[in-house]
């Protein structure tokens, strides 16, 4: 590669302090009021609601626009193939709900219309997902537990389950959970409370799904051996229930066992042979259909479930059920886990849109997707759906079938809806176990996120460390306790990371106004009599303290210690003073006389011996420089820390002067009381190497001087 050839320049220009810099470059200070914000927010023109209606409804704007014969055909096999992947996931993810498999299918069809109207993402595949089945089912297992369902049953005088009822109650909770968490996300998207998705970052994203992916396997092992395990609920229930399922392996349903293995074994071949075929053909094979089908065959067939007593899908109705308000009675028993739900199915629907669009080349509107998907919840809590987000592996089926627009997702549930109304009944001997296969094979993603952890010990061990937290909190904790306690231990790696930052000392290197960390660069050379500081975070309360420390550190200098040696020192002259003082009166008292002939001259004379010398030493740096560059705001205790600073410096003949500020660090020293009539403006230069110039220059004046003229201070730039 050729080498690329430098270019020099050179300014030749006076030294700016924030003075002069707000003069030349006509520094306005009209700020718009708070009445005139308000009033010019509400104003309304013709052109500002026909953005809003735009922006509320999106299909108003890009379905006039649609290509026809571009988009047509690759939305039309994309929906196809993605409609055929939401039969057995949803129907799959209903049982993580612990909902029958029927609620997913609704799950799949009424929110993707919903979102089609009010999405702006063109690729991702709303719909049911793991996730958010695994949370749901864990709100509906704390509320209605099989417990609560069990009668006598006369004939065997045992206690059974009344599922009927127990399902009804289920469905019943996990429809409020819904629509709350519906509400949480459109109230979020009204107050433009999108910037949430910003405190999940993708470690803590990819840490969660992993922990959540956990809970997930765990829950279907029931479904794989054909055993019924206790539920338990709060934290570390997870271990609980692995231990339970453990006690109860010798009860191990082998007709079950069998059929989970062949599925699994079978899904995995399949999943392979599609990824060997992906280049040769045009729409993968819908492998899962094909294997919900042969399952529900050889089941009908073969009388899985009254010869080996194998756990069937059952009774699904035809048709869709009558829309119904969500029971508000439930609403503050699940505020909170409505809460996370909206949160996370925010989250990951947001992170997969803005993947899309940064490929393709479109804007993704962060708080119409909050309102998109709250909408899609809270609608289809009504129509009794649970909640919602986007699936990875669909939305990737989407795309790579030549998925273009939202029409795909409008072609997938109208498939849905086909299947619910008319051929959804066949479907009845579908073991679960085989619904409990397709999950796994799907968490295969999933799973391989593990590979996470050496991947980030070598580029950020922070990061890595937010990863291994949150998949531990998540798996400890549950999904919704987890979720919070990950967002606090993410929170407060920020906090560490600002309270521990990295102090340097810089040099200027040869030549060139740029400086930089002494320790760093060899060629970078303190400046004499100058220092030089920097801090790689922002001042703030949390770290004021170890910020003053840092500097003496670093200058050598124990500022406490100097003080208190030259108060000492004050005070040994004063208490001088007040010896020879007494002295003086004691002679004046002797010799009168000679003192009205020559009053206090001796005596003077004899006090002037005792003064302490003040000349600095030339040992300390005559000026120290704050680099404030890397601080975006100040608060008060920021403020003080830096109007203490200067105070004691300037107490040893030290002046202490700011460098690159900042606007609204200015506007904080102004608020905070740091200006005043001593301390102006000028102490605020535009960038280090003008402040240099400037305590070069002035190496012979008082650097208190509030009259120190500069405009003979002349800046070159190499």
């Amino acid at each position: 590669m050729e080498e690329r050839r430098r270019a020099t320049y050179k300014v030749n220009r006076d030294v700016l302090d924030e003075v002069n810099l707000d003069e030349m470059g006509e520094k306005s200070d009209t700020k718009p009021s708070l009445h005139d914000k308000i009033k010019d927010s509400v104003s309304c023109t013709g052109p500002r609601v026909k953005n809003c209606m735009l922006g509320t409804f999106p299909v108003a704007k890009w379905l006039p626009r649609y290509a026809f014969r571009e988009d047509a055909l690759g939305d039309l096999v994309s929906g196809i193939s993605v409609g055929i992947m939401q039969l057995p996931q949803g129907m799959a993810y209903a049982l993580l709900a612990s909902v029958p498999p029927v609620f997913g299918l609704y799950s799949s069809f009424y929110p993707v219309l919903i979102y089609f109207i009010f999405g702006t993402s063109k690729h991702i595949s709303i719909g049911t997902y793991a996730v958010m089945s695994v949370m749901i089912g864990g709100v509906v297992d704390r509320l209605a537990p099989d417990s609560n369902f069990e009668i006598w049953d006369n004939v065997t005088n045992s206690s059974i389950i009344d599922s009927v009822s127990r399902d009804q109650e289920r469905v019943r909770i996990a429809v409020v959970v819904t629509f709350v968490s519906g509400l949480f996300q459109i109230l979020l998207g009204l107050v433009q409370f999108g910037f949430v998705v910003t405190y999940l970052s993708e470690p803590l994203v990819r840490g969660y799904t992993t922990g959540a992916a956990v809970h997930v396997i765990v829950s279907q092992l029931k479904y794989v051996f054909g055993i019924h395990p206790k539920r338990y609920s709060g934290p570390i229930s997870l271990i609980y229930t692995v231990l339970e399922i453990c006690y109860l392996l010798p009860q191990t349903n082998i007709g079950t066992l069998v059929v989970s293995i062949v599925s699994i074994v079978a899904l995995i071949l399949a999943k392979e042979l599609n990824a060997y075929l992906s280049k040769k053909l045009p729409v993968p094979l819908p492998m899962e259909l094909f294997a919900v089908i042969i399952a529900t065959v050889i089941s009908w067939q073969v009388n899985l479930e009254k010869r080996y007593g194998v756990d069937v899908v059952g009774d699904i109705p035809s048709g869709l059920q009558p829309p119904a308000l969500p029971a508000m009675s439930l609403f503050g028993q699940v505020i909170g886990d409505a809460f996370a739900l909206a949160v996370v199915g925010y989250g990951i629907a947001i992170s997969l849109g803005r993947i899309f669009a940064l490929k393709y080349g479109y804007k993704v509107d962060s708080n119409q997707e909050l309102i998109a998907l709250g909408l899609s919840n809270s609608i289809g809590g009504i129509f009794q759906c649970f909640a919602i987000s986007c699936s990875m592996s669909r939305s990737l089926v989407q795309e790579s079938t030549g998925g273009k627009t939202q029409v795909a997702g409008a072609v997938s549930a109208v498939v849905i809806l086909f299947i619910t109304l008319w051929i959804g009944s066949l479907f009845e001997d579908l073991p679960k176990a085989v619904l409990a296969a397709i999950i796994f094979v799907n968490l295969h993603g999933m799973m391989k996120q593990f590979l996470d952890i050496p991947a980030l010990w070598k580029s950020n061990k922070i990061d890595m460390l937010v990863w291994v937290a949150t998949f531990i909190l998540t798996v400890l904790l549950n999904p919704d306790l987890g979720l919070a306690a990950a967002i606090a231990f993410s929170m407060l790696t920020v906090i560490f990371r600002t309270q521990l930052p990295k102090y340097s000392l810089l040099g200027q290197v040869a030549d060139t106004d740029i400086y930089k960390p002494v320790e760093d660069y060899d060629k970078a050379k303190q400046v004499p009599g100058i220092l030089i500081f920097r801090s790689s975070a922002t001042l703030y309360f949390a770290n004021a303290e170890m910020y003053q420390e840092a500097l003496g550190e670093k200058s050598g200098m124990d500022i406490t210690k100097i003080l208190s040696i030259k108060k000492k020192l004050e005070a040994k002259r004063k208490r001088h003073e007040k010896k020879l003082a007494k002295k003086v009166k004691k002679e004046l008292k002797k010799n009168k006389a000679d003192m009205q002939e020559e009053p206090n001259s001796e005596h003077q004379k004899g006090i002037a011996i005792i003064d302490v010398d003040n000349d600095p030493d030339p040992s300390l740096p005559r000026a120290i420089i704050l680099d404030l560059s890397p601080v975006n705001f100040l608060d008060t205790v920021g403020v003080k820390t830096i109007k203490s600073i200067r105070r004691d410096y300037g107490e040893i003949d030290i002046e202490v002067i700011l460098a690159c500020c900042q606007s609204g660090v200015v506007e904080s020293l102004q608020a905070g009381g740091f200006f005043s009539s001593n301390v102006t403006k000028s102490c605020l230069f535009y960038s280090i190497h003008d402040a240099v110039l400037y305590c070069q220059s002035a190496k012979t004046k008082n650097p208190y001087d509030e009259e120190y003229e500069q405009e003979d201070l002349k800046e070159t730039h190499f």
